[in-house]
């Protein structure tokens, strides 16, 4: 297998473009399709401030790793999830990799800063623990983003993870999320910053292969609480049909941004306040994060309460007394 561009020995074999290129030239390609994805969907420039959600895997660190190469101004978010071990390695790397670069790296600790970690906002409300973690990461994004002064939020979704993602809305025809399924989420309001995946053109075998070529340390475990999920299984399913047919991802996902999605029509942008406790933009008088806040705070509240209070002897209660049971 020869590189394409060089004629010497490939490294990286890119099967759904029908060709290959030795680290170099890999390298040269990644980083024209990066180029390519903020320039067409005019994400930033490089006189803007991006935050790069940083989470310690390969995806997010080879992000932050182009963008800083290829002149952009960033500084990375990492969000310590509270998850146990996986939660502080993953710190640990995106604190490594950015003492490496010497570059700015900013911690939202979710269980120092609000008292419990995600899994037991999830138990406290009764939700499931993505379902809690998700909602969380899109405040902080947004909080942290509007406090440091950056016009954007970028993520390292892959083409793999958009395509997973588009093929579970679409076998439940959730017609709303196909309507702002893209690449650029646009600011509607002057407190909501515009979220960006400069990745979209970026397959998950590539950003692995990145990130090994530039010697980037990640950490390889997936989070505990994915084990199970279907995005896991959709994108087993892609993966299959990509092995038979290359391309298939690429055909699916960037089919559907150029003529799938203008066919789906989004309901109007609703009308967004300052939420009455944080003041985040949003739909109703309380955000949905201090909802879940507030409701975990004041559960954990009781159940701290009972714990506390000694059991009394029946006679101690006061309660009232039985009535009698009627006779004759």
């Amino acid at each position: 297998m020869r590189c394409r561009k060089c004629g010497g020995a490939a490294s990286v074999e890119i099967r759904r473009h029908h060709t290959a290129f030795c680290n170099e030239h890999f390298t040269e390609f990644f980083d024209r399709q990066v180029e390519r994805a903020i320039e067409s969907g005019r994400m930033f420039t490089r006189d803007e401030r991006v935050l790069v959600v940083v989470s310690g895997g390969k995806d997010s660190l080879a992000l932050w790793d182009v963008l800083g190469r290829l002149g952009y101004r960033t500084a990375g978010l990492h969000i310590n999830l509270g998850i146990g071990e996986y939660s502080q390695e993953s710190q640990r790397k995106a604190e490594a990799y950015a003492a490496g670069q010497g570059a700015e790296l900013l911690i939202a600790d979710i269980p120092q800063e609000y008292g419990m970690n995600v899994e037991e906002f999830a138990r406290a409300t009764r939700r499931a623990s993505c379902s809690a973690c998700g909602l969380s990461k899109r405040y902080l994004f947004n909080k942290v983003a509007l406090d440091g002064g950056f016009s954007v939020v970028a993520t390292g979704h892959n083409l793999d993870d958009e395509a997973a993602v588009l093929l579970g809305n679409l076998l439940h025809w959730q017609t709303e999320y196909l309507a702002r399924q893209a690449p650029v989420l646009p600011s509607t309001h002057p407190h909501l910053v515009k979220k960006v995946k400069p990745f979209y053109r970026i397959a998950e075998r590539e950003t692995a292969a990145y990130a090994i070529i530039r010697g980037i340390d990640y950490i390889v475990e997936e989070c505990p609480n994915s084990l199970g999920a279907k995005s896991l299984l959709y994108k087993e399913a892609l993966n299959l049909l990509e092995q038979a047919v290359p391309g298939t991802k690429q055909s699916l996902y960037w089919g559907f941004l150029e003529r799938g999605r203008p066919l789906v029509s989004a309901p109007g942008d609703p009308a967004l306040r300052a939420c009455l406790y944080c003041e985040q933009p949003t739909t109703t008088e309380v955000c949905a994060f201090c909802r879940m806040t507030e409701r975990a705070a004041e559960r954990m509240r009781v159940r701290r309460q009972a714990a506390s209070t000694p059991v009394q002897p029946a006679q101690d209660l006061h309660l009232p007394e039985r009535p009698l049971a009627p006779t004759g």
